[in-house]
């Protein structure tokens, strides 16, 4: 079963935008310092504000807030009101782990990925944990499928589709990790697996997506006629795409002719 957490995933992605990460980042503090909120929520918030820093490549003043956010309550004390909530401390832990692995030590961010699956799980917040698990299977170098295998095992059990869509990520992730392992007719199921969770639950990004790398693993496979089949349509939907066009120019004829949306 799934609890609740200090504050819904819904408002949480509604101030979210990552191609905007400054003005996220102004959101979530504003936010934080709503006086009505409660303090775990309000702590919530200003992970997010942390990981909206990160995104800037401001990584000390990310670690400075998550600092602030940990140590708002006495980790000493042995009263439950007066220590973070098994939620807060995954939101902390995985935050944490984000910083570090977008700074470029994503070994370091391991430890903290598994303590934010683990409080994630004491707290029986399924989608904090699925997030937790899919950044371990990205991290955690040689163990990459495991990951990925425990993070299907908690997204079977998935009831919303919030966080079903989670499947997206594991099963792309895995996708490209079998792919580039020289696997590739294993990859291509993660591949399909992937945009069978777009369709059902995922954003239209994702869809799109989803259909370029079904496209980019068939041509890994030899079957080009397929995969340009694929591009022409994503083509035909977004012509400026860098990757949709990159991918066109690899399926060009041998003749060197330039594909068109229309050959």
């Amino acid at each position: 079963m799934t609890a609740s957490s200090p504050i819904s995933q819904t408002v949480l992605d509604s101030l979210w935008d990552f191609t905007d990460p400054a003005a996220s980042a102004e959101r979530f503090r504003s936010a934080a310092a709503d006086g009505e909120l409660d303090d775990a929520a309000a702590a919530v918030l200003a992970t997010q504000a942390a990981r909206a820093l990160g995104l800037q490549g401001r990584f000390d003043e990310g670690h400075a807030v998550l600092d602030e956010v940990a140590g708002a309550s006495d980790p000493a004390s042995e009263r439950a009101s007066d220590r973070p909530s098994a939620h807060v401390l995954a939101r902390v832990a995985l935050e944490r782990g984000r910083l570090l692995r977008s700074a470029g030590q994503a070994e370091e961010s391991v430890p903290f990925f598994t303590l934010a699956a683990r409080e994630a799980a004491a707290a029986g917040a399924q989608f904090l944990a699925l997030d937790a698990l899919h950044m371990l299977a990205l991290s955690d170098a040689g163990h990459e499928e495991e990951w990925a295998a425990e993070g299907l095992l908690v997204l079977a059990k998935a009831a919303d589709d919030r966080t079903r869509r989670w499947g997206v990520s594991l099963h792309n992730n895995l996708a490209w990790h079998l792919h580039d392992s020289g696997r590739p007719a294993e990859a291509l199921t993660e591949f399909e697996a992937a945009l069978a969770a777009a369709t059902a639950v995922g954003t239209a990004e994702q869809r799109f997506i989803g259909r370029w790398a079904v496209a980019r693993c068939l041509r890994t496979l030899g079957r080009t006629d397929e995969a340009r089949a694929i591009q022409q349509e994503l083509a035909a939907e977004r012509p400026d795409d860098e990757f949709v066009r990159a991918e066109l120019a690899e399926l060009a004829p041998a003749s060197g002719e330039q594909p068109t949306i229309e050959s």
